[in-house]
């Protein structure tokens, strides 16, 4: 089977039981991880780059896993997923972040991969592992963001029936999703071997900083009882810190 015969099957009835949701949540992960592979290799001209093999295949497992429980769990939350980028934004100021977080998403996946053509970096295999586990670890704090939080939207946005949520994670910090997304990027460098990488994921970072920063006056203004969360939990990313 084709690769566009086996996204035709995933959009159009691979199975019965699946959520139109569903269906098209695995093909936009089958076609994103398509990409990433393409960023990683294409850049290195090598499949022997056995850190991007690894990256891709913790990225799709942990992806498909989440995908997959959200399915028993919260077709909804799926649903909402699915709106994601900066054409979905519906806040300008959000259009004009995500359109420079998507730019430098793009070269913190190019970079490891010229870095490992030309060699550039050397990183002890013990670090690499390292990134592998933060990656991972990224994927499990997000996880945690959709169990408790329904309406965990890829876009900042309020639904009509939406409420505050100040359990589970959100009772330690404000962005709890974020925290899984940073870590994912800082740790995105080591699991690919890559020094040079760091460079994308801090502005990567700071970018996520920026935009929650502009979620929050949002959700100040649109969800109701955001004000007396924010009050109650003090830090947006880091308890104690910020």
């Amino acid at each position: 089977m084709s690769l566009v015969e086996l996204l035709h099957v995933l959009e159009n009835g691979w199975s019965d039981s699946m959520s139109l949701n569903v269906r098209l949540a695995l093909a936009g992960l089958l076609r994103s991880l398509v990409v990433i592979a393409a960023l990683l290799f294409i850049p290195a001209w090598s499949l022997t780059y056995w850190q991007g093999w690894i990256y891709v295949a913790i990225m799709g497992a942990a992806s498909a896993a989440i995908i997959l429980y959200l399915a028993k769990h919260d077709d909804a939350l799926i649903g909402r997923r699915l709106k994601a980028g900066p054409i979905a934004e519906k806040e300008k100021s959000q259009k004009i972040i995500l359109a420079f977080t998507s730019v430098a998403g793009i070269i913190l996946i190019l970079v490891p991969g010229f870095d490992y053509r030309w060699q550039w970096s050397h990183v002890p295999v013990a670090l690499v592992s390292t990134g592998f586990a933060g990656v991972a670890l990224g994927f499990v704090i997000m996880f945690l963001v959709f169990r408790e939080n329904s309406f965990s939207s890829a876009i900042v946005e309020v639904a009509k029936d939406q409420t505050v949520v100040s359990t589970g994670p959100y009772a330690l910090v404000r962005h709890p999703m974020y925290v899984g997304v940073i870590l994912l990027f800082l740790a995105t460098p080591l699991a690919l071997g890559s020094w040079w990488a760091f460079l994308p994921a801090i502005i990567l970072s700071a970018m996520i900083a920026v935009r929650l920063i502009d979620e929050e006056r949002f959700l100040g203004r649109n969800l109701p009882g955001y004000d007396a969360y924010r009050a109650d939990v003090r830090y947006r990313l880091v308890p104690g810190l910020w």
